[in-house]
């Protein structure tokens, strides 16, 4: 007798991206190129902010290809980044927003004190001391304080009318996404939206505090979120005409 030995063939690690700066008409963009087993064509897109880019290619697809697919797209990507300015205005002179409203940047001349919003002749300024080169990293700091206190208390708020226990309040700065909610009750939300309008910023907190109850974005999910946050459509359509240009905003 003989018996046949069947060999499981190994699996096939998926190919690491390729990493590559591309020239977009002077501007140096960082660009992934991802292969996938499933994919039948070229996509590229701009990951929020504006400040690289994302390709997913089929597998195998010659380099050719994928050069020959960026070079006739370089006038829609000129298109597109035109929208998310180079210079962050983060200096002396400049601007932020600060809850929907604009705030002139003033260097207060100090190494030392305290990052402030205050009106000045009626006109809403901040505040900065530290070293000028410093000023984008204090203006970062300065709104990851304030949104915590807006999102600790709206998202408490909220959880207390649908009896929702949260276990923590984190602040990060992801890119993706504006916040999450593990079946654990960890909150995470994204600090630039305070830079948004209190609207916006409630609609944020009503929505993690939802997923507290509703691990989805089923029609249920919906109904809770509508109810928290009544005027969730207008929020959601500020977030989609103008998150870009929230994340786009280099505090370094």
């Amino acid at each position: 007798m003989f018996s046949l030995l069947k060999t499981r063939s190994k699996a096939r690690k998926p190919s690491p991206p390729e990493m590559r700066t591309l020239d977009v008409a002077g501007r140096l963009m960082p660009l992934t190129i991802k292969q996938h087993d499933r994919a039948t064509r070229i996509t590229l897109r701009i990951e929020p902010g504006g400040r690289a880019l994302k390709m997913t290619v089929p597998k195998g697809l010659a380099a050719r290809e994928v050069n020959a697919f960026l070079d006739r797209h370089q006038g829609w990507l000129l298109t597109k980044l035109a929208k998310f300015s180079t210079d962050t205005g983060l200096r002396d002179g400049g601007e932020i927003l600060l809850r929907g409203v604009s705030h002139r940047i003033q260097h207060s001349g100090s190494l030392r004190g305290l990052t402030e919003a205050v009106s000045i002749d009626g006109i809403p300024v901040l505040r900065v001391s530290g070293m000028p080169e410093h000023v984008g990293r204090r203006i970062a700091a300065f709104l990851k304080k304030e949104a915590r206190a807006d999102l600790a208390r709206l998202a408490t708020m909220h959880a207390a009318t649908i009896r929702a226990p949260i276990r923590s309040i984190s602040m990060k700065d992801t890119r993706s996404r504006w916040g999450s909610c593990s079946s654990e009750g960890n909150l995470s939300f994204s600090w630039r939206i305070v830079m948004a309008p209190p609207s916006v910023i409630d609609y944020l907190a009503a929505h993690e505090v939802a997923h507290l109850k509703e691990m989805n974005h089923g029609p249920h999910f919906w109904v809770l979120c509508r109810k928290l946050c009544p005027g969730m459509e207008e929020a959601k359509s500020w977030l989609k005409r103008h998150g870009s240009q929230l994340h786009a905003i280099d505090f370094d």
